[in-house]
C-alpha cells in the first residue's frame, strides 16, 4: 500500500485474466464501486496510435513497412510478425512496456488515495507488472469457456482463439499468483457482480480504506 505525503492511502489491485475470461466486465464493476481503472492495453494502444510515443522506436526497429500512412503501427502486420517470431514479440514489448509502466505510475501518482485497479493482461508474464500491485486478482473460467466466448464475440475460428491462448500465460500460471480469484465460469452477470462486490468489501476492510 502506498501513502504519498499529503495524500490518502492508495491500494493497487493488479487485475488480470485470459482472453474471454470476463476481465473487462469485472473492471467495469470495480469502477462502478469507486475504483480508478488504469487500463494497460489502452495506454499501449495510445502509444502505437498515430504519432504515439512508441512510433519512432517501432519504425527504427521494424522499419517503415510496419507503420501506416497515418503514422500508426500497422497492427495486422505486426500481429502476424510477433506470432511467427518470438524474438520480435520480445523486441516490441521492450519498446512499449516502459512507456506503459511510466504512464501507469504517473496516473497512480496523480490519485488522492483510494483503489487503483491496474488492468494488466500480461501481469503473470512480467515481474515488473506484479511488483506494482499490492494484491493480484485473477478472473478465471475454464479454457473451453474462453474459446466459446471469443468465437461468439469476435467471430474467430477456433484455431485463431487457441493460438491467442497459447501465447498467453496458462490458466494454471495465473491461478498460481492470485491473491483473489473471481470465478466467471458458469456464472450469471448478477452473480458475478455480487462476487466482485463481496471481494471489494473485503479489500477495503483488509487495507483500512
Amino acid at each position: 500500500m502506498n501513502t504519498a505525503p499529503g495524500r490518502g492511502p492508495q491500494v493497487r489491485v493488479g487485475l488480470t485474466g485470459g482472453i474471454g475470461s470476463g476481465k473487462s466486465t469485472v473492471a467495469t464493476v470495480l469502477a462502478g464501486l469507486g475504483a480508478t481503472l488504469i487500463d494497460a492495453d489502452a495506454i499501449s494502444r495510445a502509444s502505437t496510435a498515430a504519432n504515439g510515443l512508441a512510433i519512432p522506436a517501432i519504425r527504427a526497429r521494424f522499419g517503415d513497412d510496419f507503420i501506416t500512412a497515418e503514422g500508426a503501427m500497422d497492427r495486422d502486420r505486426m500481429r502476424e510478425r510477433v506470432f511467427a517470431d518470438p524474438a520480435a514479440k520480445l523486441a516490441l514489448e521492450a519498446l512499449i512496456h516502459p512507456i506503459v509502466r511510466a504512464e501507469i505510475d504517473r496516473q497512480c501518482a496523480a490519485m488522492d488515495g483510494g483503489v487503483a485497479v491496474l488492468d494488466l493482461p500480461l501481469l503473470v508474464e512480467s515481474a515488473a507488472w506484479r511488483e506494482r500491485a499490492d494484491t493480484i486478482w485473477v478472473v478465471d473460467c475454464p479454457v473451453e469457456t474462453q474459446v466459446q466466448r471469443v468465437m461468439q464475440r469476435n467471430g474467430w475460428p477456433r484455431a485463431q482463439v487457441e493460438a491467442v491462448l497459447a501465447a498467453q500465460a496458462s490458466r494454471e500460471q495465473r491461478l498460481a499468483v492470485a491473491d483473489v480469484v473471481i470465478d466467471n465460469g458458469d456464472t450469471s452477470l448478477d452473480a458475478l457482480k455480487c462476487q466482485v462486490e463481496q471481494r471489494w468489501t473485503e479489500l477495503r476492510d483488509r487495507f483500512g480504506l
